[in-house]
Formats: structure tokens, sequence, C-alpha cells
């Protein structure tokens, strides 16, 4: 029974068809496959696409192609084992996994290379706190008709798709708001507590 299922689990794995062309060895489908669910089960918390992105392709070579890394995330939650947080609409989605998903993770994590899960092991541990701060602390901003900029600030809670916590403000000119994103990233938290010192009442 319990050799059904990893069969089943591997054949979900395998389903990776749009980019099997792309690559000569359905192994290493598996391999990516399962980096990214090991990625995302030691984070321990759902993480955006711009993050598994980030920690598996960019900042890492866990997954080298990018375009494949972006491709395999919408694949393993179209297989089950991923699911969304969220939508489109609301301006922020997360991935986490699924039972399925853990279950798979489970039964076929050795087929990654000991020394590659030390390795994620080991960064993940390091930058957490990092990556769970990008999460919560988002800034962007968009350029108005008068040649200004409007800077958006926002504060998400975990596991919440929409801010709880949004600013605006206009910028004079690019520098300026690219400065406002930057100290945005360390002073967050220090300007939402007077804000909402300020405006709530707490009696």
């Amino acid at each position: 029974m319990r050799i059904k299922k990893i069969c089943k689990f591997e054949k979900k794995m395998l389903k990776y068809s749009e980019m099997k062309e792309m690559l000569s060895d359905k192994e290493q489908v598996v391999v990516d496959k399962l980096t990214m669910l090991f990625v995302i089960d030691k984070m321990e918390i759902p993480l955006t696409e711009d993050s598994i992105l980030d920690i598996c392709s960019v900042k890492n070579n866990w997954i080298k192609n990018y375009m494949d890394c972006k491709a395999i995330i919408h694949d393993l939650v179209s297989s089950h084992l991923l699911y969304k947080i969220g939508n489109e609409e609301e301006g922020k989605e997360l991935f986490a996994l699924t039972y399925e998903g853990r279950e798979c993770l489970s039964h076929l994590y050795k087929r990654l290379p000991f020394e590659m899960r030390e390795e994620i092991s080991q960064y993940l541990q390091a930058n957490r706190l990092n990556v769970k701060s990008s999460q919560e602390y988002s800034a962007t901003y968009v350029k108005n008709e008068d040649g200004s900029y409007t800077v958006i600030l926002q504060i998400y809670e975990p596991l919440r798709t929409k801010p709880m916590f949004e600013l605006k403000i206009k910028a004079p000119s690019r520098q300026s708001a690219n400065e406002a994103i930057q100290k945005w990233k360390t002073q967050a938290p220090n300007i939402y507590e007077a804000v909402f010192m300020n405006l709530i009442n707490n009696d």
C-alpha cells in the first residue's frame, strides 16, 4: 500500500509537462520540485512567489533557471502539493504545502542530496527573519502625471493577504521615493506604533 502511495506521488511530481522538453533529465524535474517543497517546509511560514523565486533561484542556485522556478510553483499548485492563500485581486498571494505535499516530501526528501538539504537548512535558519520581514513590510512607488511619485507603504500580518496598514505619501523625485522605501524597511514597526498609539484608543 505504501509503495503504491509513493509511486502515486512520484507520478504527480513528474506531471510538469510544459518544461519536460527543456529538461533532458526527468530526475532533475523531481529534484527541483522537491527542492521547492523542502524550502517552503523549512521556512515554516507561507511564502510569496517573489520570496520563493528569490530564495531558490536568485540568491541561491538550487533551481538554476528562473523561469523554470516560476513555472514549478504553479505546477505544484495544480498538482495539489501547494495551495494558494489569497488571490491576485487582494494584491498578494501566499503559497504553503498541502497535506499531500507534506506527505510527498516525507517519502521522497532523501532524493535530495544530503549536502543540499544541509545547505538549504543553514541558509533558511540564517535568513528566516529577513524573509519574514520582507513579506510583512511592503513598499513600492508609482509615477504621477506631474512628475512626482506616490510611495505606497504597507504592513501585512502573517497568513493575511490584505495589508493591515497602508500609508501613501507623495515624493517629489524618484530618488526621494527610493529613500522612503529604504527607510521603511527598518522604520516600519516604529512608524506603525506611533500612528497606532496616537490614533487608536485602547480604553
